[in-house]
């Protein structure tokens, strides 16, 4: 099949798929970089993985792998692949690396960030257990490889509260999500303590979790006012939300869940209209999966370190191989083993799809 005819099949499978929610001459231009990408792809032996959050076109086009982060880097660690390209951001990147420490893993945009895994540094997790001796520490995976190293287990959205059911302890430092860690606390039945210099062990109401001023720019953002406008105009919606969510949202939906639970939710559900309370293109996603539902467009909150990924910064990360991601290896050691407790005690499991 010559050049453009590869690039011809892919507009068609772009525009069967994106018709809804691109316009035509940008699907036109993004068929032809996902076809110098695709090209690129096979001649350096790579695998290519996009998060739920990434834009629809390179969602639905180059991606091996899409679906939440950490099975993200699993599914690529199992591949024989010698080149990881995470369309995420860094710190997915990073579990990456720790995952595949003997493949190079390329970020394609080198300002992609995340606000909640800066919100938190090594230096604070160790002041905490300075603080708190002897509670055992549970750091989301949101995080960067140096927290993640100070760590007893990591976890994820969706397994958060069977991480902290295994670890039978009456006190927990939760970190750094805040509201990830009260809603987490209220599922498990604990108080929720926010960690303050002058709080000491003899203060705490246990059992409680301890947690960190750390949010998601995003998720923060969606109020109970959302919810209840959404359903003054559209009465019969299914509202689902992240729980990054605030408390009170989330006593609010009909479904919280990790990106992949909401991902399954839709697919699943009998519901015809839904309103997701995350980032707002895995709605456009999620609607090119699922032709017969219908998604409120009342979101506006498009993450700004995600969409620093795009389809032309992902061709030359391939062409220039740029923006290495690089983990020293007693970090990446002492992080791994927060994984692997964490993959233990459940397999870790949060989705994926495989294209």
């Amino acid at each position: 099949m010559t050049m453009k005819q590869e690039t011809l099949a892919m507009y068609e499978r772009l525009k069967a798929r994106l018709d809804r929610v691109v316009p035509d001459f940008e699907l036109r231009l993004k068929a032809e970089l996902a076809v110098e990408i695709e090209q690129l792809k096979r001649e350096r032996n790579a695998v290519i993985l996009g998060h739920n959050y990434m834009e629809p076109a390179l969602y639905h086009s180059i991606c091996d792998f899409t679906g939440d982060s950490l099975e993200l880097s699993r599914r690529a660690a199992e591949t024989d692949k010698d080149v990881i390209i995470f369309c995420g951001v860094k710190f997915m990147a990073e579990t990456a690396k720790i995952l595949s420490p003997n493949k190079t893993v390329l970020l394609p945009a080198q300002r992609a960030g995340c606000s909640l895994a800066a919100g938190i540094t090594a230096d604070d997790v160790r002041q905490l257990k300075r603080q708190f001796p002897g509670v055992p520490v549970v750091t989301y995976v949101n995080t960067y490889a140096d927290v993640k190293a100070e760590t007893d287990v990591c976890c994820t959205s969706g397994n958060a509260a069977e991480v902290v059911r295994a670890l039978n302890s009456d006190a927990i430092l939760f970190l750094p999500d805040e509201y990830l860690g009260r809603n987490v606390a209220h599922e498990t039945g604990r108080a929720f303590h926010l960690a303050t210099p002058g709080l000491t062990p003899a203060q705490l109401q246990r059992p409680c979790l301890i947690g960190w001023k750390a949010r998601c720019e995003v998720h923060e953002r969606f109020t109970v006012e959302d919810v209840t406008r959404a359903r003054e105009h559209f009465p019969d919606v299914c509202v689902l939300a992240h729980p990054e969510c605030p408390p009170e949202v989330i006593a609010q939906v009909d479904f919280a869940g990790s990106t992949m639970a909401m991902v399954r939710k839709v697919k699943e559900s009998k519901a015809a209209r839904f309103l997701l309370l995350t980032e707002c293109s895995m709605g456009d996603n999620i609607i090119a999966e699922n032709p017969d539902k219908e998604m409120v467009r009342m979101c506006s909150l498009r993450c700004p370190h995600m969409n620093e990924i795009t389809m032309q910064d992902t061709l030359e990360a391939l062409r220039q191989m740029r923006y290495v991601i690089e983990v020293p290896e007693d970090i990446r050691q002492r992080a791994h083993a927060a994984v692997a407790r964490m993959i233990a005690i459940r397999g870790g499991t949060t989705g994926y799809a495989q294209k």
